[in-house]
């Protein structure tokens, strides 16, 4: 079929990726990606580097102000501020507005990296001028998140957050990143899955290692998700990586 016989978007952005191209056509194309990807990261690397210890704060882009999930997000980035923590976030809406919200009132460093998304993504206005930096490839994005936090808070979320939440984990349990602290926060939206890792993964499938549980700790307040920080950096008495 042709791509003009194609009734909507989506399925005309499917038959272009689809369409047959030429050997010259690749080589071209892929080559100028290098230099974009490059681009991006030494950009990001660049920016990244001048800023102290922060902590990632993960969650959904659809949460609303009203929200409780947003309200707390908001505390806990603002302890996290004044326990000496900067807030690196997604840059969006949502949970990571919150989260850029919290650092702001508690004067502390707000980053976001955004990204741009066919929907739900735009920068919010609680980022710093100066650390507000732009992305087109999650996985260039999410090097930034690792490479540049010293923990992570997980927020209730979506695709995207599980994501990001199991890439953390993948990487501390494969070794591939020194270990730091992933809070999950909300009993009540972690413990399903949590109890399935548990029960397929562990248990039945044998696929995960009791151990690795270990990576990620559940808390429901602000002043949980502190005392975890610091608790975890009192101990290994780690400075900042990079």
């Amino acid at each position: 079929m042709r791509l003009e016989d194609f009734d909507n978007d989506e399925d005309k952005v499917i038959q272009d990726r689809l369409k047959r191209k030429t050997w010259n056509e690749i080589r071209t194309n892929d080559s100028w990606a290098i230099f974009k990807i490059m681009a991006e990261f030494v950009n990001g690397y660049e920016s990244m580097g001048r800023i102290g210890p922060c902590v990632s704060i993960f969650g959904s882009a659809r949460t609303k102000p009203e929200d409780a999930n947003y309200l707390l997000a908001e505390k806990i980035a603002y302890k996290i501020s004044k326990a000496g923590y900067g807030v690196i976030t997604g840059g969006g809406p949502g949970i990571m507005e919150a989260g850029n919200k919290g650092a702001h009132l508690g004067g502390g460093t707000s980053v976001g990296l955004n990204i741009e998304l066919p929907f739900e993504q735009h920068f919010n206005p609680y980022i710093d001028s100066d650390k507000n930096l732009n992305f087109d490839y999650f996985f260039v994005r999410k090097v930034m998140f690792v490479k540049y936090s010293q923990g992570f808070v997980v927020m209730p979320g979506g695709f995207g957050t599980m994501d990001e939440l199991f890439e953390a984990i993948t990487l501390i349990q494969t070794k591939k990143i020194a270990k730091f602290p992933i809070i999950l926060v909300g009993t009540s939206f972690w413990s399903g899955l949590i109890d399935w890792i548990k029960t397929v993964l562990v248990e039945k499938a044998c696929t995960v290692s009791a151990q690795d549980l270990n990576l990620f700790k559940i808390v429901d307040t602000e002043d949980e998700v502190v005392d975890v920080l610091n608790a975890f950096y009192k101990k290994y008495d780690l400075s900042p990586n990079f």
